[in-house]
């Protein structure tokens, strides 16, 4: 987004505060500006300058429709569940670099495995772009919550690992491009 759209919150809404995740809220009434708006998320700039994110649930205090999720394949055998989830991964951003996590070179792996009938475990291995990221958690808990919420799996196992370190390196042309690292 090129041009900050500022805005008056319509209610209520919660927040986590960026970059140490802690959890907050902010009034009906207050000023902020859009910073970004990427995946199912809004990074935005209180009026004292604070950066915070607020989710995609909550788009209608900003005025906004909630983000619509990927088109996704409607199967659910291992294959296209795995497609599914590297294709909600993509929608899964750090809230402070407008590149999407699987561009970004954060996930590492994504193994799905049959336990039942069109029933799927997913194990999910991923890093974060520095060891004391306070978003970690939260980006964590994304990644978990998008790749529940799809057709044919079952369960879910997001592990962080610091090793190997992330770098530049692990990110894809399209990101490097897009953060002008050219």
């Amino acid at each position: 987004m090129s041009e900050r759209e500022h805005l008056i919150l319509t209610r209520d809404v919660a927040t986590v505060t960026i970059p140490d995740g802690a959890i907050g809220s902010l009034a009906k009434g207050e000023e902020v500006t859009i910073h970004q708006a990427l995946g199912d998320n809004y990074t935005v700039i209180t009026a004292y300058g604070h950066m915070v994110r607020i989710a995609g649930c909550d788009a209608d205090a900003l005025g906004k429709e909630r983000p619509q999720t990927a088109a996704l394949v409607n199967d659910v055998d291992a294959q296209a569940v795995e497609q599914n989830c590297w294709e909600v991964m993509k929608t899964v951003y750090d809230p402070e670099i407008p590149v999407n996590i699987v561009d970004l070179g954060l996930v590492y792996s994504c193994t799905v495995e049959a336990i039942g009938d069109a029933a799927h475990k997913v194990d999910i291995t991923m890093t974060l772009t520095a060891p004391g990221c306070g978003m970690g958690p939260v980006i964590q808990n994304d990644v978990d919550k998008a790749i529940r919420a799809l057709q044919g799996v079952a369960e879910v196992y997001v592990e962080l690992v610091l090793d190997p370190p992330w770098s530049q390196e692990h990110m894809s042309e399209v990101a490097k491009l897009q953060l002008g690292l050219y």
